[in-house]
């Protein structure tokens, strides 16, 4: 493991301690039990499908299934990329869940030749393991670590004229996260669930030929390194009424630089006469998102959530409006 990586899972595990610990601190400072003309909301009358990006600290029960596939639109200028994204979980274990994540998708631009057909994007495999469990009265959340390995299935390079038909990346990416769930009785008896999830994502090199999702050109063979992505989502579900919830997610994200090196070869056409050598770095970003959200819950087992992701007040990056439908069933 090299310093960089070391570094980042560092920050990670110390990003997330200090502030899941200290919310408990903070909300003892409220009256522990409500007014007594209150009466305080059960956990097993409060239905949740989630907030629609914050992942679960809890893990299945051995021997169920978890099924939760997303339809959403990322709307920036001049594109409309359409998309599918499926969590397929399993209880294997006490405490350890595993799965794995298809991805579909679909890019329709303004400017351009749209995508020739559905493709496959990257899929992802995971692992999540809990550490500890909320108890009604205490002050210790519900904890987990998960481990997710992304496969390079998609379409990332030799895209020809159809760059729109790049869905994936092209690297093995292993991205480590710690996930956290609390519940609070608010004053009025309702319960307010709070999740709060830190990942930090680090890829592989990967070969790049011809035109790619990295921007390269039709006569372009090199390499390319993504820089490590950071992700933080604090998200708030609260309980209206047994069957609705409203969420909210609040996240932060930044890329560092990916590096793309190589040559540009000879052009047939005679523009380019002999080899160049290149390099491009796209710089690192970082962005901003809320993505407020309905819940409805038709039982405690299936429920589907509309919600709205919006990204802004970036650093070189792109501000999105992204529109999502999610249906959460458990068996």
């Amino acid at each position: 493991m090299n310093a960089r990586r070391r570094a980042g899972i560092a920050s990670l595990l110390s990003l997330h301690g200090c502030l899941v610990w200290s919310f408990p601190a903070f909300a003892q400072t409220a009256p522990a039990t409500p007014p007594a003309s209150v009466t305080e909301e059960s956990m097993s009358d409060a239905w949740w499908t989630g907030p629609m990006l914050a992942n679960s600290a809890e893990t299945l029960p051995p021997g169920h299934f978890l099924f939760e596939p997303y339809l959403y639109d990322v709307r920036s200028p001049n594109t409309d990329s359409f998309g599918s994204r499926t969590y397929i979980l399993y209880g294997l274990a006490n405490r350890l869940s595993v799965g794995l994540i298809p991805v579909f998708g679909y890019n329709r631009l303004g400017n351009g030749p749209s995508s020739s057909s559905v493709g496959v994007g990257d899929i992802t495999l995971q692992a999540q393991y809990r550490l500890t469990e909320f108890q009604p009265g205490k002050w210790i959340p519900t904890t987990a670590i998960q481990l997710q390995e992304t496969l390079p299935t998609g379409k990332y390079d030799q895209l020809g004229d159809r760059p729109a038909d790049g869905l994936g990346s092209g690297t093995y990416t292993t991205t480590l996260a710690i996930n956290s769930q609390m519940y609070f009785w608010l004053p009025n008896g309702r319960i307010l669930r709070m999740r709060f999830d830190v990942s930090e994502a680090f890829s592989n090199h990967a070969r790049v030929q011809g035109v790619s999702v990295y921007g390269t050109g039709q006569n372009f063979q090199g390499n390319v390194k993504p820089g490590n992505a950071s992700f933080a989502d604090l998200s708030f579900e609260y309980s209206l009424t047994e069957r609705w919830v409203l969420a909210l997610d609040a996240t932060y994200s930044h890329d560092a630089n990916t590096l793309t090196a190589g040559e540009q070869l000879v052009d047939p056409a005679g523009a380019i006469p002999y080899p160049q050598n290149m390099r491009l770095n796209s710089g690192s970003s970082s962005a901003f998102g809320l993505a407020p959200a309905v819940e409805y819950n038709w039982s405690s087992a299936i429920g589907v959530l509309l919600g709205t992701r919006v990204t802004f007040g970036g650093h070189h990056s792109v501000d999105t409006v992204t529109p999502a439908v999610a249906v959460n069933y458990v068996y």
